[in-house]
């Protein structure tokens, strides 16, 4: 084999190489597109500038690059199915649309250009310095950018990209031997240094302190116009859909019969409700809400008939919807709407999580802190709606107790009726409370919802649809199943739906799932009776280089990974070290009243409010579980005594104070399960 027999070989298997770094960091967005129409954004923009740089291999640069240029535009031809005029746009304004976007993103052409264009940057960089040049492993480093922006981009997305990081630390190390000018033998030899690398990567990253809380830029990116929504309110609706109660609007296949929830109002300004909602483009993923606990999971597939407007029915809050092209979901509230108007027969499936909480979470229920939440326009009736709802929840103090005496008072002083008169402006629901006495949903929801806000209870309208009438697991939804419920935000719970409207015929619904969630108030309003209601908080209104070389020595990839390892071991000293010096400097401080603080702060750490600096000594306490107390109590009226008679203190009150909190360190640990503990200890917290 002659001289340029290996050389070219090394150069055709380099740019290949190349090409493969290239497009492993363009599927690292894998976690923005999670389907398989990223292949078709990063393939072609990896392969086609290797082989223009194998092809132009000793002719002019420029030539080249005009090359890749051409064939940058024909991979867009596939991805957009046609030319698209509209390119250069695109291209530009897909940074922002990506940073605005709740992922995973759709794969619309006009988003997967970018990934195509960073790929094919990456590619034609690194060819054309493989090509003309001698070093190592710089033609990795534009794929390796890339690869950080697809990190940043899918920083809140589905799935992991350490795999993919494991991959490229393979591909690199051996590009590293391929150019280092040794015996082919030598490939096969550096492929497990190149592994034992990529294993580090794996299972090291997610240790590192970033990983636990990674920057995000979408929390700092300007959000577009909110999406418009239709210029008739749903709860408007309600009045002449219950006039003509037979038409048939859309269908539901579901598990179970629930509410399907349409539209989220929560802006009241005397007139009308609407929505504050900042609605962004999804593919498809529902941000969670508040609740963390029990919850079940219901899978529906609807199907359009005779719904008009862009707003999209689903139960409860959505965590999962396919089948939508132009999906927005509103963060705050789970309310879906779609770019264009669905017509019939349109169908989508939808994936919902209905919380499950348990009577004690109910019972303790302390509601949010936003002001917007429970404004009232100006206006004289205000004192009418406070004196009602003082008079409706006469007796009850926990927040929740309140909700449900609001809701009974409504459903009991008034009556259902679809000749009432329209319309939830303040003069409408005066004459509704003061004169008629009667109305629809529409009436009692609002009505509710400001009565709450008077008690300081943050309150909205939804507008959604009774289950329907089933029929072989289908529920057929017609215009008559709509009606208006009112829902009140409460800490940690989220927001818990109240129905103040009366059944048709008299008190009793004729609904199952109303029925159920009042029967359900019934029984918790019995527990509040009995004493079961814990201290519940009072609902009152407030306020809140050089050139590579080749030849002896050590490689790169030894230093590199002998500097890694010792990195490595030295933050795993400072993360066993910082702790015990912490402690021991707290327990040897200069006098008794440091020494008792100390163990106070040292108490704080264990139990993870080392940065809460605000917290009281009772705060402390009210937030802990009973079984702490024991040793908690008495450290807390320690600390306490420290401060407010420093001279009293001594050696012996901080032996007492160290040998609680000693004890308390030992209950927090046994409690704490071992991976938790760890990854405190990594924190340096």
């Amino acid at each position: 084999m002659t001289a340029a027999g290996p050389s070219r070989w090394r150069r055709w298997l380099g740019l290949a190489l190349v090409a493969a770094i290239a497009a492993t960091a363009g599927w690292g967005f894998h976690r923005v597109f999670p389907g398989t129409e990223l292949l078709l954004a990063v393939v072609p923009a990896a392969a086609a500038p290797a082989l223009v740089a194998a092809l132009t291999a000793g002719r002019p640069l420029w030539l080249a690059l005009m090359l890749d240029l051409v064939a940058w535009f024909a991979g867009t031809v596939p991805l957009y199915r046609g030319l698209e005029p509209g390119l250069l746009k695109d291209v530009a304004d897909s940074w922002h649309a990506l940073l605005t976007t709740l992922l995973p993103a759709e794969p619309d052409p006009a988003l997967l250009v970018l990934v195509h264009t960073l790929v094919w940057s990456a590619a034609v960089a690194g060819a054309e310095l493989l090509s003309r040049g001698a070093t190592r492993i710089a033609a990795a480093i534009p794929a390796l950018l890339v690869y950080g922006a697809a990190l940043l981009l899918g920083v809140d997305g589905e799935g992991s990209n350490l795999p993919v990081a494991a991959v490229l630390v393979t591909l690199i190390g051996v590009l590293a031997v391929l150019r280092d000018g040794r015996p082919p033998l030598w490939l096969p030899a550096g492929l497990p240094v190149a592994a034992a690398l990529a294993a580090v990567a794996l299972f090291a990253a997610p240790l590192l302190p970033i990983a636990a809380q990674p920057y995000n830029p979408r929390e700092h990116a300007d959000l577009p116009p909110p999406a418009r929504v239709d210029s008739v309110s749903p709860l408007d609706r309600v009045s002449a859909w219950l006039q003509i109660p037979d038409r048939e609007l859309f269908t539901v296949r579901a598990d179970r019969p629930l509410n399907w929830r349409l539209a989220v109002l929560d802006r009241y300004d005397g007139v009308r409700w609407t929505s504050a909602a900042g609605f962004r483009p999804t593919g498809g993923r529902v941000p969670e809400g508040p609740w963390t606990g029990e919850a079940d999971l219901v899978r529906q597939r609807v199907t359009f008939g005779g719904l008009p407007g862009t707003w999209l029915p689903a139960a409860e809050r959505p965590e999962r919807v396919t089948g939508v092209r132009g999906l927005a979901v509103d963060p705050g509230s789970g309310a879906l709407l779609t770019a264009g108007r669905p017509g019939k027969g349109f169908t989508y499936e939808v994936t919902s999580r209905v919380p499950r909480p348990s009577k004690e979470d109910l019972l303790a229920a302390v509601p949010a802190g936003d002001p917007a939440l429970t404004a009232f326009p100006d206006g004289p009736q205000r004192a009418l709606f406070r004196e009602l709802a003082r008079k409706a929840v006469k007796g009850a103090e926990e927040p929740m107790r309140q909700a449900y005496r609001l809701q009974s008072w409504l459903r009991t002083s008034a009556r259902y009726d679809v000749t009432a008169p329209p319309g939830h402006s303040l003069k409408s629901l005066e004459f509704f409370l003061e004169t008629t006495h009667r109305g629809t949903s529409e009436q009692f929801a609002t009505t509710f919802a400001l009565m709450a806000r008077t008690l300081g209870l943050p309150s909205r309208v939804v507008v959604g649809f009774r289950p329907g009438t089933p029929s072989g697991g289908v529920y057929h939804v017609k215009s008559g199943h709509v009606m208006a419920w009112a829902e009140i935000e409460f800490e940690g719970l989220g927001w818990r739906p109240f129905y103040p409207t009366p059944g048709r015929s008299g008190a009793k619904d004729d609904h199952e799932v109303v029925s159920s969630a009042i029967e359900e108030s019934e029984q918790l309003e019995g527990e509040f009776a009995r004493g079961g209601g814990g201290h519940a908080a009072s609902s009152e209104p407030r306020g809140d280089g050089q050139g590579e070389r080749s030849g002896g020595g050590p490689s790169p990839w030894t230093v590199g990974a002998a500097g890694g390892g010792l990195l490595v071991l030295a933050y795993a000293g400072l993360a066993a070290a910082l702790p015990w010096w912490r402690r021991r400097a707290r327990r040897r401080g200069p006098d008794p009243g440091s020494r008792v603080l100390g163990a106070w702060r040292q108490a704080r750490d264990d139990l993870g409010l080392a940065r809460e600096h605000a917290l009281t000594a009772e705060d402390v306490l009210a937030a802990q579980p009973p079984d702490l107390s024991p040793h908690l109590r008495p450290l807390a009226d320690l600390s306490n005594f420290v401060r407010y008679a420093p001279d009293a203190v001594t050696d012996t009150t901080a032996t007492a104070a160290w040998r609680h909190s000693d004890a308390l360190r030992r209950a927090v640990r046994a409690r704490t399960p071992l991976p938790a503990r760890l990854r405190r200890r990594l924190l340096l917290r």
